[in-house]
């Protein structure tokens, strides 16, 4: 069964830092692209970062040289590192499993990323 779970969500100032973590268990990363979504309150969920199961990345032009999306074999761990922070990018965060060929089935709990201003 695989399992997403995130962590490193945080109140943070405008500006700030943060990066999270999805720990996928139940499936080798090289079989999944992973997302991370977010949804702020009143807002469809939408998706920011990207990385494919052969390794190729994505973000959102919201986000373009403000986050980066990275994953670690080894670990069998993505991460989003997120910089610049704005009270904008405010939302839950979830990370997304997708199978090859399929869309993402397996999802996250989510995290809280508050930004103050």
């Amino acid at each position: 069964q695989v399992q997403l779970v995130e962590s490193g969500g945080s109140l943070v100032q405008t500006g700030g830092s943060l990066r999270l973590s999805c720990a996928v268990s139940g499936s080798i990363l090289s079989a999944l692209a992973v997302g991370w979504f977010r949804q702020a309150p009143g807002k469809q969920r939408e998706l920011v970062a990207s990385v494919t199961s052969f390794g190729s990345t994505s973000v959102v032009d919201s986000v373009k040289g403000r986050f980066t999306i990275s994953r670690d074999y080894a670990k069998s761990t993505v991460y989003l590192q997120m910089n610049s922070l704005k009270p904008e990018d405010t939302a839950v965060y979830y990370c997304a499993g997708a199978p090859r060929g399929r869309s993402y089935v397996y999802w996250g709990q989510g995290t809280q990323v508050t930004v103050s201003s």
